[in-house]
């Protein structure tokens, strides 16, 4: 069952990032990298390299929002802490 979520995508370490939310990750992530989203398309910002699970959609938008507001270094310093190799965390999604 698809989980809300949010969600940062790059192209490469340290990269252009992108932050989401969505109500279904695994799709999400997914069109992103087919190129149906513009911004990832045209940057090729395709690689997830952190996320987040919540119970309700508004909570993962509230989250989207405040990360949206940080600065750069913080978003990098928060991805660093869990995925500190910056790998493509698509793989561990489950069906």
């Amino acid at each position: 069952m698809p989980r809300p979520a949010v969600y940062i995508l790059a192209n490469y370490k340290r990269g252009t990032l992108y932050v989401g939310a969505t109500r279904n990750l695994r799709r999400r992530v997914w069109e992103h990298k087919q190129g149906l989203v513009e911004f990832t398309s045209k940057y090729k910002v395709q690689s997830l390299v952190y996320y987040e699970f919540y119970e309700r959609y508004q909570d993962a938008l509230q989250r989207e929002r405040q990360l949206k507001r940080w600065r750069r270094v913080w978003k990098i310093e928060l991805i660093e802490k869990e995925n500190p190799d910056w790998e493509d965390l698509w793989g561990e999604l489950d069906e």
